[in-house]
């Protein structure tokens, strides 16, 4: 699908600052616990979220109730399996590094969360609880520009393949065999389109992340003569659209501070979380939002 080219959103009531030419831009003159009551401030909000895939804010001294509103003005929110809510605030994850706990590194690859749901999550809000003093920014992803540059005899290879994608084989790895086996019953893999639409603008998004292990409808006379085109030309196909995401032309950088928040559109973005900040603090809190099954 070839996407007619849109107009770009404008604020009457924010200021807009895009941070990049591909995506990300910082909003001020806004108040987004007053955004998660006032239906008309969110209708713009959320204009201005479809369009440059994530927006940040500084200074939102608002409450974890006012994080939950803001965050069920866009759909219902989804709990974690592993990580768990807050007890108060159901749909409120804590993403505490802290030096209680032992430095993790799994985090290190650009993802789109959830893709091992049916429903991988709409997006997420995301406030920065304490930052620290050098290190630990985020980084987001257009995958939308990410597909439009690929080659064409590439788009040509991928327009109707598949992907597995698998919450065993990543949070589920540090479990016993007995927990994995339990994580994959109740959470079974997903099977995505490589190419996803866009239910709101129609664009075609680059669909494959960290979470994605295998091509499943690749192994046909049309692509294979002999072994080797599957094994591992399958695999080499899916890590070469995979590395994508990690092409700065198609990125923006944050660097947090207390009571910064970023807000993005999971269905167009990938995002890493960037951990070279130990031994000192960084401690999140995040409302994922339910999404809708890829097509």
């Amino acid at each position: 699908m070839t996407t007619a080219t849109r107009t770009r959103p404008t604020s009457s009531t924010f200021q807009v600052e895009q941070l990049t030419c591909s995506i990300g831009a910082e909003i001020t003159g806004c108040d987004l616990g007053e955004v998660a009551s006032d239906a008309d401030l969110f209708a713009e909000l959320r204009a201005l979220l479809v369009h440059h895939k994530v927006l940040f804010f500084r200074d939102q001294n608002i409450t974890r109730a006012q994080h939950v509103a803001l965050a069920q003005r866009f759909g219902p929110l989804e709990d974690h399996p592993v990580v768990g809510s807050d007890p108060d605030h159901p749909g409120l994850v804590r993403i505490y590094k802290d030096l209680v706990s032992p430095p993790e590194h799994y985090e290190n690859a650009y993802h789109c969360d959830a893709t091992w749901r049916e429903n991988p999550p709409f997006g997420c809000v995301l406030r920065c609880v304490e930052a620290p003093p050098v290190g630990g920014d985020t980084i987001w992803v257009n995958m939308v520009e990410a597909y439009r540059r690929l080659p064409a005899t590439v788009k040509d290879k991928i327009a109707n393949l598949r992907a597995r994608h698998s919450i065993e084989a990543s949070f589920g790895a540090r479990m016993s065999a007995e927990q994995r086996a339990a994580l994959h019953a109740r959470y079974p893999d997903a099977e995505h389109p490589v190419v996803r639409t866009h239910p709101d603008t129609g664009d075609e998004i680059l669909f494959v992340n960290s979470f994605a292990t295998h091509l499943v409808n690749y192994h046909t006379a049309d692509n294979i003569r002999f072994g080797i085109d599957y094994a591992p030309g399958a695999a080499n196909l899916l890590q070469y659209l995979i590395s994508q995401a990690s092409i700065p032309e198609y990125q923006v950088r944050w660097r947090w501070t207390p009571n910064s928040i970023a807000i993005w559109d999971n269905r167009s973005t990938q995002h890493y979380a960037v951990q070279d900040y130990w031994p000192a603090v960084r401690k999140m809190e995040r409302a994922g939002i339910i999404g809708d099954r890829p097509f």
